[in-house]
């Protein structure tokens, strides 16, 4: 029987993670299926009496303890830095669980729209005065911070002079999710999509999950976070600032490991420490879902095993297996393109939906072909690292294969999430595109989804770097990354948090770009000019426009968007 959404099973039991302590508890009385059976920690929740979060500042300084009470009054927490991607789900989420929220950053961004509308009073700039503002009494409760947030800050410097205790996101993160059982989606790239497409899934079958993202999706009603009522809290599991090493996850997904945030890890041997680290803090009995492909030169997710082991081909698998992939405190699975991995995708084509369809394999075998809505090989494995991790939590793999039909159905629903290789929108034969790429191999996939999306096009490029130290770091891989292209623009540098120590040029960078022409224009404005005189000169000419970077580039697509319509017939 072909799946629909009127045929569709409703599962509503929450999903099986591994006991920790305790004794298991019986399927709840509500499950409408024989799908999954329910087990959870006998620890109790207490989210709805208090919470207890005692952090350590980076300075040392203990931190005294929050309590949330049931009272009249509701508890005030301040976040400072609201408007990254990061604490504004942090924000939204504590709006859902009740509490009153503010918040403040330098700039206006398209997260704290969201915020605003779910009634978060928001301020732009830091001042001591944002500390008493709004409709609340007195102080707040709490303060939570940004990682980008200096300890100078004139907001932490009153709250501390107030006695009001101060705790940064990852610390935040930790005592929010440890009464739950957390799943934590961290690598180097692709957290955004795959913890948006795994919470989506399991929302869809029946979850009553609870979700932080570090990015809008559309196809959730609170953008970035979901509050839910059940067990699992799905979370995106954060590097920088080593905020994941604040976490207890019973299941832990690493997507990748590469050199980023170089304002942070000084080289790629110390950013696989810091995943090493956090592969630490994974609960006794607990899942490890990794990507298993290497390369010579780039060993990956792969290289975080203890003693990694070279293999030849699938009949090494069980090999494979028993050798290396066993840990003493936690359970490994593998996903990826090459055949000794547990999971692993084939025969990947471009299909009518604009995304890829693929064979699944689980260990050699051939289980079901999955079709998604969201384009990219890199987007498959995001998928991979989905299905490796609902097999885990399903805890039984027949039952898992029972369901396969209905997580494929689920996979083929998600739509994405924003600034992921985002459709702006038509004009005649243009077609723009935005995405969030800022680090060499993200440019290097988008560029080549785009390409194979559209190999007759001509491929047109934005680029608007993202921090000096980024660039200082990866000028040379960024060179080579844009080789796919037709024509490349760089403007100037987004320099986020940072100052130009380095004396990084960003018009040098541009001339070092590898492959086609590329032309330096700082201003995004005057990009906007450009383009649009471009494809007016040539309306029917078969174009694509895409802008890359995590800064205001974002607005380039639209600005333009807007102005052809304007002006072309």
């Amino acid at each position: 029987m072909k799946l629909s959404a009127a045929n569709l099973p409703e599962i509503r039991c929450p999903l099986y993670i591994p006991s920790i302590r305790g004794q298991d508890v019986p399927p709840m009385s509500t499950c409408k299926t024989n799908y999954i059976w329910t087990r959870v920690p006998s620890r109790k929740l207490n989210r709805h009496g208090k919470i207890s979060v005692c952090a350590n500042l980076s300075d040392g300084e203990n931190i005294e303890t929050f309590e949330s009470k049931n009272r009249k009054k509701k508890s005030w927490i301040h976040f400072i830095g609201v408007g990254g991607c990061g604490l504004s789900a942090l924000a939204m989420l504590a709006l859902k669980q009740g509490y009153e929220v503010s918040g403040s950053d330098i700039v206006w961004s398209i997260y704290m729209d969201a915020l605003k509308v779910a009634g978060a009073h928001l301020y732009i700039g830091h001042s001591e005065l944002n500390l008493g503002k709004g409709n609340f009494w007195g102080t707040p409760d709490a303060i939570v911070i940004s990682s980008a947030i200096p300890p100078d800050n004139v907001e932490i410097l009153h709250a501390k002079s107030l006695g009001i205790p101060v705790y940064k996101r990852g610390v935040w993160l930790g005592k929010l999710t440890e009464d739950y059982n957390l799943i934590a989606v961290s690598g180097s790239h692709g957290k955004s999509t795959t913890t948006s497409m795994l919470a989506y899934v399991l929302k869809a079958m029946g979850d009553d999950l609870t979700a932080v993202i570090g990015a809008q999706v559309p196809q959730f009603s609170g953008g970035n976070a979901i509050h839910g009522n059940s067990h699992n809290f799905v979370l995106e599991a954060d590097e920088y600032d080593a905020c994941f090493l604040e976490l207890s996850p019973h299941v832990a997904v690493v997507t990748n490991v590469d050199w980023e945030h170089a304002d942070i890890f000084q080289d790629e041997e110390a950013v696989k420490t810091a995943f090493r680290r956090f592969l630490g803090k994974i609960r006794i009995g607990g899942q490890l879902i990794l990507c298993g492909d290497r390369y010579d030169q780039n060993p990956g997710a792969y290289s975080l095993l203890s003693h990694p082991k070279q293999v030849s081909g699938i009949s090494d698998h069980m090999e494979l297996c028993a050798a290396h992939l066993y840990n003493k405190n936690y359970r490994v699975t593998t996903y990826g393109m090459s055949d000794y991995n547990e999971w692993r995708a084939s025969s990947i084509c471009f299909n009518s939906q604009g995304g890829c369809d693929y064979k699944l394999y689980h260990k050699g075998h051939s289980v079901v072909d999955i079709s998604l809505r969201i384009p990219g090989v890199h987007n498959v494995l995001n998928s991979l690292a989905v299905v490796a991790t609902m097999s885990s939590i399903f805890g039984d793999e027949r039952k898992f294969y029972e369901s396969i039909d209905i997580v494929r159905f689920h996979l083929n629903k998600f739509k994405g999430v924003c600034r992921r290789f985002e459709m702006i929108g038509k004009v005649h034969e243009c077609h723009i595109f935005d995405d969030y790429a800022h680090h060499p191999t993200e440019v290097r996939a988008v560029i080549q989804t785009a390409r194979q999306m559209f190999p007759s096009k001509e491929l047109l490029v934005v680029f608007q770097p993202h921090t000096y130290s980024r660039l200082a770091a990866l000028k040379s891989e960024f060179a080579s990354a844009f080789v796919h292209a037709n024509q490349v623009l760089i403007t100037e540098i987004y320099a986020a948090r940072e100052t130009n120590f380095w004396s990084i040029s960003t018009r040098e960078f541009a001339m070092s770009i590898i492959g086609p022409p590329c032309e330096f224009i700082p201003r995004l404005d005057d990009v906007v000019d450009k383009l649009a005189l471009w494809v007016s000169m040539d309306p029917v000419r078969p174009l694509v426009i895409l802008t890359l970077g995590a800064g205001d580039i974002t607005n380039v697509g639209r600005k333009l968007l807007q102005k052809l319509k304007q002006t072309l017939p």
